[in-house]
């Protein structure tokens, strides 16, 4: 089980940064919307549609919201688009105000499920998860250097779930949401915050860029990127799923992978706007 995992997770990552390095932004944006699409097929299930007819109309709901919202954006599908930057604005906050929401649902689990239990309010929730990551990548790899930034953003989720793994196994014992997943601890929460700070440090130092911009993009990234994790385990313990999804051997569904980073890439790519450190760019 272990060699599968880490054989599909080499896979999944070599995919991943050669798609983020070797595509210019545009296409880069059409990736990211294949996988937004296998996450909505995932989604569909965990709202409780699970016959093929449903899944697939699911699946082409969002596809129509992508390209409605891409037109919004001035995407217009080249390789090196211009985005209405004043769009992009709009649709993160409302994306970082969606999480702020679902923060609180998942802190009154199981009660809160009393609002969105409903199978109906799981697909707008499918909604209101995937288009804002899909903007927020699409967003940050428009920028200077845009393929690193989009790493950063990767790598911030991975410490904080590595960091919260490794501390919460050690010295966990208080429960972060035992309601919703029992192995999580405010002790792991601590540690991969931590250890983000130390990674904010670091890049500070070897980049040779101001302490304070890092850890502005950093630490509100890493607070939230837990929420992603919990805001998915929420929903399969109120449909009875283990996982996601069966396509990546090893490891369950493409949700039950991106899951931090769902979360992560709206408060990551508002930060980077509001910061305005780094400017965007029609290139590569």
């Amino acid at each position: 089980m272990l060699k599968q995992r880490v054989i599909t997770a080499l896979v999944l990552a070599i995919i991943f940064i050669t798609a983020l390095f070797g595509l210019p932004a545009g296409y880069f944006s059409f990736f990211i919307g294949a996988i937004v699409l296998i996450g909505a097929w995932e989604w569909a299930n965990l709202a409780g549609f699970s016959a093929l007819w449903q899944r697939c109309l699911y699946t082409l709901f969002i596809l129509l919201a992508l390209f409605v919202v891409s037109v919004y954006l001035g995407f217009d599908g080249s390789g090196s688009p211009a985005l209405d930057s004043h769009a992009v604005q709009q649709l993160l906050v409302a994306g970082c105000v969606w999480w702020a929401l679902a923060l609180l649902l998942v802190q009154g689990y199981p009660s809160s499920a009393l609002l969105w239990g409903y199978k109906a309010s799981r697909l707008v929730i499918g909604l209101l998860v995937l288009l804002p990551t899909w903007v927020a990548l699409v967003y940050v790899r428009q920028h200077i250097s845009g393929a690193w930034l989009v790493l950063l953003l990767m790598l911030i989720v991975a410490v904080a779930d590595s960091g919260g793994y490794f501390v919460g196994k050690r010295f966990g014992r208080a429960k972060l949401a035992p309601a919703v997943s029992p192995g999580k601890t405010w002790e792991g929460f601590a540690g991969g915050f931590v250890a983000n700070c130390v990674l904010a440090l670091l890049l500070s130092v070897c980049l040779d860029v101001s302490l304070l911009l890092m850890l502005a993009l950093v630490v509100p990234t890493s607070l939230v990127s837990v929420l992603g994790d919990l805001l998915e385990s929420m929903l399969k313990r109120h449909a009875g799923i283990k996982d996601s999804g069966a396509i990546l051997p090893g490891h369950g569904g493409i949700l039950d992978r991106v899951d931090g980073v769902t979360a992560a890439a709206p408060v990551f790519a508002l930060a980077l706007l509001a910061s305005g450190a780094f400017s965007t760019t029609s290139g590569f």
